[in-house]
């Protein structure tokens, strides 16, 4: 290492002013690796929109330029971090790293999208992994998901530890507590920086263990008279473990319901990260057929998603099987920020359809996977870093965050909080934010990839606000005038039986301009202008206005 190193420049590229698609460079001198590629949901206003994923132009379009990437490093199997391997492997076609668990779960998404002949190594928690200018040291945590680990990145300026997503369980579900003594151990040789989870930092106290579900899952099993419905993520293999052991307590069979939930307890057992008993698991077609208090249901749909399995049982279209009056339905996951009016109004559906529905603000039903506080103070404490940077939250949970590492003395010209594409620059003595890259948000819409931005988004929500109106104009070719009054087509604007007087004055407002107007040209964009400031004075609405101009 030289006496004057080059900085290290780490590039979030998600997950740092938001919730979700987290993603981060480690560059060094024109050589880096990535650490997770993940995915974040819509928001309600992202209409159509499936999912959101990072824009990671910027390392693709220098990549056999001038800069190599030695590899991308999965934390865990969530898919706020492994939900787009897939498109990214599409520009960035580079090793992936990932214990057995994450990598079982990272080959069905890789299949999926066209990618089983990708390089995919599997590593253990401890194992070290020599990538490029990078060591990376890995470590396991407790998270709501088996075999995830975080990392101590030694780069030629320091050592870098990113927690991953973690929490101080010691009790958890697989006995599997975190590596407290790996941490105790880059302690002792003095860490540069520490990135560090902020999904909850600004919760007080500690993350209720994973062990706590137990006794209020007995106590739902233990209650219910019907069928029970659990609704959780597809990868939340600690859950489903939970609701198989209390299944077989009281004599219930479990089925599931959701591809990608079936695909992953396929993976998840076959890799001996479940135990499922016996013959516990059936088909939907045999739960149909068995007492109605001898069958649980593991289903997707936990944020609300429409297109899920609980959503559609909500609004009575699942093809599988419906609700019935009296099963209970268990949410077994807290709402992902900006999702909860979704996930609330899921639950007034499934009520109003006659449903039970349990949360955790009526039982322990679920606990969350992120540390609070007194467990970040603990990290921060056990650490010592020089530098301290959080990730993975909202601002204000970066900033919260970032002001409980300077109560314990670590100071304030030491910490940077910075959004998504903000560099930030490591030396053995100092850090600060650099330039910010261009990106934002990826949307994929379908099969689409990016092709849908913020112009398109806008019409959209206008079209779901104010509906659009379509005036259908004949001119006479050798007159100029109109052949027919102009037809009005509109939808989700005005009721046309019940606004005929509003569709007249279009009428009448159409034939003026083209008494004044002066050909065809330009005919269209001057109906659609004086359409829209007309409808907006007497309705306060906009609708999208197009105006069709033809000559017969």
């Amino acid at each position: 290492m030289s006496d004057k190193p080059l900085p290290l420049r780490i590039i979030p590229l998600g997950g740092l002013g938001e919730i979700g698609k987290n993603m981060t460079l480690f560059e060094y001198d024109h050589e880096g690796i990535i650490v997770d590629t993940g995915i974040m949901f819509p928001e309600n206003d992202m209409l159509g929109i499936d999912y959101i994923i990072p824009d990671f132009r910027y390392i693709a379009d220098r990549l056999n330029d001038d800069l190599t990437i030695h590899g991308i490093v999965i934390t865990h199997g969530h898919e706020d971090h492994i939900g787009a391997i897939g498109h990214v492997l599409d520009a960035i076609p580079v090793p992936v790293y990932a214990t057995p668990l994450t990598a079982g779960l990272l080959e069905v998404k890789m299949a999926q999208a066209g990618h089983d002949q990708a390089v995919l190594n599997v590593f253990q928690a401890g194992d070290l992994l020599d990538l490029g200018p990078f060591l990376v040291e890995t470590f396991h945590v407790c998270h709501s998901i088996p075999d995830s680990v975080g990392l101590g990145i030694e780069t030629p300026v320091g050592l870098v530890v990113h927690s991953g997503d973690f929490k101080f369980d010691h009790t958890p579900v697989d006995g599997w507590p975190t590596d407290f003594a790996r941490l105790a151990e880059f302690s002792k040789r003095g860490v540069l920086a520490l990135m560090s989870d902020s999904t909850n930092a600004d919760r007080p106290g500690w993350t209720p263990s994973e062990a706590t579900i137990d006794a209020g899952f007995d106590k739902v099993f233990r209650e219910a008279k019907g069928r029970i419905i659990v609704a959780t993520f597809a990868s939340l293999i600690s859950r489903i473990q939970q609701v198989a052991t209390a299944a077989q307590r009281y004599g219930r069979k479990m089925a599931v319901a959701g591809y990608s939930m079936t695909e992953y307890i396929k993976v998840a057992s076959r890799l001996g990260y479940l135990d499922l008993p016996k013959d516990i698991l059936i088909n939907i077609e045999q739960a149909k057929k068995l007492p109605l208090n001898e069958v649980v249901i593991m289903v997707t749909g936990s944020q609300g998603e429409p297109s899920a399995v609980l959503g559609r049982l909500a609004y009575g279209n699942q093809r599988q099987f419906d609700l019935i009056p009296g099963d209970t339905v268990i949410m077994s996951a807290h709402p992902i920020p900006g999702n909860e009016e979704l996930v609330q109004r899921t639950v007034n559906k499934l009520i109003q359809r006659g449903a039970n529905v349990i949360y955790d603000a009526i039982a322990p039903v679920h606990v969350s996977g992120h540390a609070s506080q007194e467990e970040l103070k603990l990290l921060i404490n056990l650490i010592r870093p020089k530098f301290f940077i959080p990730v993975h939250g909202e601002l204000r949970h970066l900033h919260s965050h970032a002001r409980l590492a300077q109560d314990l003395g670590i100071p304030a010209e030491n910490t940077c909080v910075v959004e998504n594409g903000t560099e930030i620059l490591l030396t053995p003595q100092h850090m600060s934010a650099g330039e910010r890259i261009p990106g934002g948000y990826v949307f994929v819409d379908g099969s689409g990839v990016g092709d849908i931005g913020p112009i398109v988004m806008r019409d959209r929500e206008t079209l779901g606000r104010d509906g659009f109106l379509i005036a259908i104009v004949l001119i006479d070719r050798d007159s100029g005038q109109l052949v027919e009054a102009p037809e009005i087509i509109s939808r989700g604007f005005v009721f046309l039986r019940d606004a005929s007087e509003l569709i007249e004055s279009t009428q009448r407002l159409i034939e003026e301009i083209v008494d004044t107007h002066k050909g065809t040209s330009g005919l269209a964009n001057d109906i659609q202008d004086t359409l829209s400031k007309m409808f907006y004075n007497q309705t306060k609405r906009r609708p999208m206005v197009f105006a069709y101009v033809r000559e017969v």
